[in-house]
């Protein structure tokens, strides 16, 4: 049945692949329970525990999320206390203030029903493109007061950012000339260097797995990064590799290797003609070969070659300075010619004050 949700979520206003099947899938075997809200156009509400029942309505959805169940304590009282979580959702279209209302009050009512300590939701919402106080800083009006309308209702800025509020985004629409054009100078250098230096390239598979986690582990203790155990990662990258129709989710491991042998290594994540950077991973030899430079610039092509206008390079500093740590990432990143996006970010709506 993911097929089913996948297709309806892909249809709305920004779907992410946070939002899909698979994603509530990943949780739900680390103790998250989905649910799948939906909104249709002759006003009626479904929220059902399994897909399955989406086969059953009829009309046009306009608004939908996956919404993450965690029960806070399996006895007594505390029993009945939950937190609720839509990640990068719900999916609609925010300018339309009577949708966002009835998408909000229906939210509300489901945290009060499933005795929700919290509610977290965090959508695509932009609240302004381009670095800020730069010459290129556009605030978004229709994002700025979609945030307005939450905070009247009573939804706070969540202390718990679980997901980047800004990112960096490259327009894969335009021609491969131009994508490069758009680069900096010296990225361009080190995409022409990795070549000159002999870093080869290929698409992985479900056998190089493991090999890619220890990668991942011993980047994360050389970067100073705290990663989960084995078990999460094979659950989400199996899940998602897994062979899919057009226009469902899929990931493809993308790895350089210099004389045969894996050095860096990132994962292609594509919804909806969206694509994403989500884990990268690397070696400490043959790293003055700019193998992550080729890494990007492969990742682009394929994007753009399997129908994604966008590719999100998933982060970016919430404070543009040298003070803040995911500096040095953005300064790579911005290399690759994108634009800064800034958005929402994660807001909690609690039914009861008592509990927060």
């Amino acid at each position: 049945m993911a097929n089913l949700w996948n297709n309806l979520i892909s249809k709305l206003p920004n779907p992410h692949f946070l939002q899909t099947y698979e994603w509530g899938q990943v949780k739900a075997k680390h103790g998250w329970i989905p649910y799948y809200a939906v909104w249709m156009d002759d006003g009626k509400f479904h929220f059902f525990q399994t897909t399955d029942s989406l086969s059953l309505i009829t009309g046009q959805c306009v608004a939908a999320a996956l919404i993450l169940k965690k029960q806070v304590l399996s006895q007594g009282f505390a029993a009945r206390l939950s937190i609720l979580y839509a990640p990068k959702g719900p999916l609609l279209d925010w300018k339309n203030e009577n949708l966002r209302d009835r998408v909000l009050n229906d939210l509300q009512t489901a945290a009060k029903k499933h005795g929700a300590i919290f509610l977290k939701i965090d959508p695509d919402i932009v609240l302004g493109r381009g670095v800020p106080n730069n010459a290129d800083d556009v605030p978004d009006n229709a994002g700025q007061a979609a945030r307005s309308e939450l905070m009247r209702r009573g939804w706070d800025y969540s202390s718990d950012q679980i997901q980047f509020q800004n990112t960096v985004l490259i327009d894969l629409s335009v021609p491969v000339d131009e994508m490069l054009a758009r680069m900096k100078p010296k990225t361009r250098y080190n995409i022409r260097l990795a070549e000159k230096k002999g870093v080869g390239f290929r698409v992985g598979g479900v056998g190089d797995l493991p090999m890619l986690y220890k990668m991942y582990a011993e980047t994360s203790v050389r970067d100073g990064f705290v990663i989960r155990d084995e078990n999460y990662y094979m659950t989400v990258w199996r899940l998602f590799m897994q062979p899919t129709i057009h226009g469902q989710p899929s990931t493809l491991p993308l790895i350089a290797e210099v004389n045969n042998e894996p050095v860096a290594a990132i994962f292609l994540f594509m919804f909806a003609g969206r694509a994403y950077y989500v884990y990268g991973m690397s070696r400490n030899i043959h790293r003055e070969k700019m193998p992550a430079y080729l890494l990007q610039w492969e990742a682009m092509k394929i994007a753009g070659a399997n129908g994604c206008a966008a590719y999100d390079l998933w982060g970016a500093p919430d404070v543009f300075d040298e003070s803040d740590s995911m500096w040095g990432v953005y300064r790579f990143k911005e290399g690759l010619g994108g634009e800064v996006v800034r958005t929402l970010g994660a807001y909690d709506f609690a039914p009861n004050k008592l509990w927060v």
